[in-house]
């Protein structure tokens, strides 16, 4: 039997992807770096009498994906959407928001622990960074609930999981991502995140309302707080509900497209920092370096990304994925079980922008194959890579936590505290599995 070169091609690609991964290299560059390497020894292979499918040539190919990538204008909300991350994370509403919420439900038992979970759900709203919305709440309210006795496991599991809740409420930087390699438009992905994203927060929200009710000593209640003060809570809500309308409600309405929406909520973010005082050379210089990193930094792994799917699909790797899960002794709610435990396990090494760029342009035919719901699938795929932010080791949100942290809180309470959470994220997971609905009822009802 002849040796199918191509097929051998693509299993050392993913081995040599690995292996260098764990090497430590930056991944943009291994990605590129093994596609262009393997393009290379195909040309050397080819000259010696070998066929293989990819060759220099096909690096050509890769420059007018890219060109087709950096031109999309599916792509326009992502820097416009960070950008409005950072700068409403310069205007100082969250640091008034939390002020006015610890007044109104410090009483309560667990009020602050809720209070943080509202907030995130809010900051998720408005920013959709994770990295803003961990170090934010963990700066202004992990001090707070431990200075009141709160158990420390229960305080930075709170805080760590409410600032996660970013990268799947809208307008999150990951559903605009998602939407390239799985050709879908962001508004219909921003509608269906819409219930998932609620359904974790008021799972939250339950879990840690009961627990500190069962047992209040892990929560002890505000003795000096304020009582209710609505109309202050009132007032810090309206800038931060204003521009969630403004982005949100204007793409849910059709009056603008995502694209456009991302430059109101940048502007509106602006604007928000200049009524409070807050908007000067320093910040506008601030945010747009950081933007320009973040931007920079995700594009980079989407040109290595390209690079290496696109050698990869020329040897034949598509197929070969295609007939691997083909070839699974389950039906199509069986393989989307898979590729979930398959995402789920990569959560624990792979940061979520390399999961997305790597593992969804490969399964995007197989949906349609199947005829599994795109829409659902991804939903699926981005409220299972919440997990990635919490699970060690590369739990970007335990690392963003420890470094703004009260000396006193370890590893180990963060790794403790995050089990509960990651558990009802799974919880949440399940339920979408089980009710599609949640992710595809109201697209429909707006379309």
């Amino acid at each position: 039997m002849e040796l199918d070169w191509n097929f051998v091609f693509v299993l050392a690609m993913f081995a040599s992807f690995l292996a260098l991964l764990l090497s430590g290299y930056p991944v943009a560059w291994v990605l590129a770096g093994v596609g262009v390497l393997f393009a290379g020894a195909g040309e050397i292979l080819n000259a010696n009498g070998v066929e293989v499918d990819a060759d220099w040539s096909t690096l050509g190919l890769v420059v007018d994906r890219i060109y087709g990538t950096m031109s999309s204008y599916g792509l326009v909300p992502l820097p416009l959407f960070i950008f409005m991350g950072h700068m409403l994370d310069q205007s100082g509403i969250a640091a008034e928001l939390l002020r006015a919420m610890q007044r109104a439900l410090g009483r309560m038992s667990g009020g602050l622990a809720i209070a943080v979970t509202l907030l995130g759900v809010v900051l998720a709203a408005s920013t959709g960074i994770i990295g803003a919305s961990v170090a934010l709440l963990g700066t202004l309210a992990l001090p707070a609930m431990l200075d009141d006795g709160y158990q420390t496991e229960l305080a930075v599991g709170t805080v760590a999981a409410a600032g996660c809740l970013g990268i799947l409420i809208p307008p999150s930087i990951m559903l605009v991502l998602m939407s390239e390699p799985m050709q879908l438009s962001v508004g219909d992905l921003f509608m269906g995140a819409v219930g998932p994203g609620l359904l974790l927060a008021t799972l939250y929200l339950g879990y840690v309302t009961v627990l500190c009710t069962a047992r209040p000593s892990l929560a002890p209640r505000r003795t000096t707080a304020e009582r209710a003060a609505t109309v202050e809570l009132f007032r810090a809500l309206l800038p931060p509900l204003g521009l969630i309308f403004a982005v949100l409600g204007s793409i849910f309405f059709g009056i603008v497209s995502p694209s456009e929406a991302a430059g109101v909520g940048a502007a509106g973010a602006t604007a928000l920092a200049a009524a409070r005082g807050r908007l000067d050379l320093a910040t506008l210089r601030d945010a747009s370096r950081a933007t320009a990193r973040t931007t920079a930094f995700i594009f980079a792994i989407f040109l290595g990304a390209t690079c290496f799917a696109v050698v990869l699909r020329e040897l034949g790797g598509d197929e070969v994925i295609e007939g691997g899960i083909a070839a699974l002794p389950f039906g199509p709610d069986g393989v989307v079980l898979c590729l979930l435990a398959l995402v789920f396990l990569l959560g624990f090494f792979l940061d979520w922008i390399e999961i997305t760029l790597i593992v969804l342009p490969l399964v995007e035919p197989i949906t349609g194959t199947l005829g599994i719901d795109k829409l659902w699938f991804t939903i699926l795929v981005a409220v299972c890579l919440q997990t990635s932010f919490l699970t060690p080791p590369v739990g970007f949100a335990l690392f963003y936590l420890k470094g703004v942290a009260p000396p006193g809180v370890e590893l180990r309470h963060l790794y403790r505290g995050i089990v509960p959470f990651v558990a009802i994220q799974l919880a949440g997971l399940a339920a979408l599995f089980l009710w599609p609905e949640l992710a595809t009822w109201l697209p429909e009802r707006v379309y």
